[in-house]
């Protein structure tokens, strides 16, 4: 049997979810500084902004896997195949997350719900507010008392912000 496809450690297992994790929430703070940017923006509609969104999620995940493919021809001299693959497209696939809340509400302006930059705005905040949620789980997750975990996650939530003004700001 292929190392690559053994049953995983607990170790492992958990490398591979921090790393899912990290790149959700990467993938989160790039995706609410395209709403803004959309949202500020004078001529965007529902397809160019759908385009836009769906755009930065693939053109993420594809970053991702071909940095990560790189890295591994680099230290292993070869190109990861099969499971070491699977293990690429599995760790990376949450890139892909990061543009199913926005293009629902962009499809909900679409449809006359509301308008396209309240959803992009309505957007950014649920993006911000999830940050929240996993700084807060964070906080919990190391034995934080309630004060500490809801500390833990506005500042996540604020310096997710923070970066995603940035990156909209400098592509403005």
């Amino acid at each position: 049997m292929d190392h690559a496809d053994a049953a995983a450690s607990p170790a492992e297992e958990a490398a591979a979810a921090t790393a899912r994790l990290k790149e959700r929430r990467y993938a989160t703070i790039t995706m609410i500084s395209v709403v803004i940017g959309l949202a500020v923006s004078e001529h965007a509609g529902a397809a160019g902004a759908a385009a836009t969104v769906l755009t930065a999620a693939v053109g993420l995940w594809l970053a991702a896997l071909v940095a990560d493919q790189q890295a591994h021809r680099v230290v292993h001299s070869r190109l990861a195949t099969g499971g070491e693959l699977r293990h690429m497209l599995w760790v990376s696939s949450p890139l892909l997350l990061s543009a199913v809340g926005p293009l629902i509400l962009i499809a909900a302006s679409a449809l006359g719900v509301m308008a396209l930059q309240t959803a992009l705005y309505a957007s950014a905040g649920v993006s911000v507010a999830g940050l929240f949620g996993w700084g807060w789980y964070g906080g919990v997750r190391m034995g934080s008392g309630a004060v500490v975990a809801v500390l833990a996650g506005a500042l996540d939530a604020a310096i997710g912000l923070a970066v995603a003004l940035v990156k909209a700001a400098a592509g403005h």
